[in-house]
């Protein structure tokens, strides 16, 4: 079991989102209001998957999720998201 005590079912894993970007590149800041939600996070939980989706990334990948994949939960006051793995795009 991991530290938070949440461990995903089947082909499903949990995602602690990366931060907003709170400035663009040319350092304007970005208000709360217009931040876009990450599509990047590390994965900090897996299920065990299953005979037709065995999982394949692991605790501490970081990876990239479409804008709209997963559940969103919190956690002891942090954001976290549970989605099936094969809602992710890509290990980076």
């Amino acid at each position: 079991m991991n530290k938070l005590g949440i461990k995903p079912l089947a082909d499903r894993v949990l995602i602690e989102p990366a931060a907003a970007e709170t400035k663009t590149s040319s350092g304007i800041i970005i208000p709360d209001t217009a931040k876009e939600k990450p599509q990047k996070g590390t994965v900090v939980a897996v299920g065990a998957g299953t005979k037709d989706n065995p999982i394949t990334v692991s605790v501490g990948d970081s990876v990239l999720y479409g804008k709209y994949a997963g559940t969103e939960l919190q956690h002891e006051g942090k954001d976290y998201l549970i989605m099936k793995e094969n809602d992710i795009l890509a290990i980076v």
